[in-house]
């Protein structure tokens, strides 16, 4: 259908990652940011354990651990900096319908950060004191969404890597969010990962400029 923003899971079917140990190489267990992608919650909460240098820490997950695993998922979720989740997860987790009273739900399980992915209407990002949303670039064409949410998670994450002193700063957080939407804008431009492959930071540069001017406005006060 015409409706890129949703899906319905049909079937989940695990394959190589039924029965997946990860093994984690002694740089690895050294690395001061983690990034845990959709797994298994007890797969992600093992690679925790192993990580004893981590400075900066964050997760994804999907509809099946908050049905299947919970408990295990809320047990990580304690754990971590970050969640990083779409809207119709985040509500199902709390169920909260509201999504700014989901995310303060789950910033009181532990977590400093929440995000909210959005598709096409962008993100939004929650912080013990702070709420900041951010549209997604406008494309009249998208080839491909699989994988925009992944590809937005590492823009994010890859950011605060490079700024780690500053990971709890309001600023750095809001241009992490941008950076997530600019690569995430050109992953859905193709198949696979050939659009973001060739990309080059100037390109992704330029998009957030664009961002940036998108979103800015001035304000005049109303006289009474």
């Amino acid at each position: 259908g015409w409706d890129l923003n949703s899906r319905e899971t049909l079937a989940t079917e695990l394959n190589v990652f039924e029965h997946f140990a990860p093994k984690l190489s002694p740089a690895a267990r050294e690395s001061e940011v983690l990034f845990l992608a959709n797994i298994q919650p007890r797969l992600q909460l093992d690679v925790l354990d192993h990580c004893s240098a981590t400075r900066f820490s964050a997760l994804d997950s999907m509809n099946l651990w908050i049905e299947t695993a919970r408990q295990d998922l809320l047990e990580v979720i304690s754990r971590v900096d970050c969640v990083i989740l779409n809207d119709a997860e985040l509500r199902q987790l709390t169920g909260r319908p509201n999504l700014l009273s989901a995310a303060r739900e789950v910033l009181g399980w532990g977590p400093s950060v929440v995000v909210a992915k959005q598709g096409e209407y962008g993100a939004a990002l929650a912080t013990a004191d702070s709420f900041f949303a951010l549209p997604a670039y406008p494309l009249e064409t998208v080839v491909d969404p699989t994988g925009a949410g992944d590809t937005f998670a590492g823009g994010f994450v890859g950011y605060l890597a490079r700024h780690l002193d500053e990971s709890a700063n309001e600023a750095r957080l809001r241009q992490a969010m941008a950076y997530g939407t600019a690569l995430a804008s050109f992953n859905v431009e193709e198949f696979g990962t050939e659009r973001v492959a060739r990309l080059t930071l100037e390109e992704v540069g330029a998009r957030i400029d664009e961002l940036r001017r998108m979103t800015q406005f001035e304000h005049e006060p109303i006289a009474l």
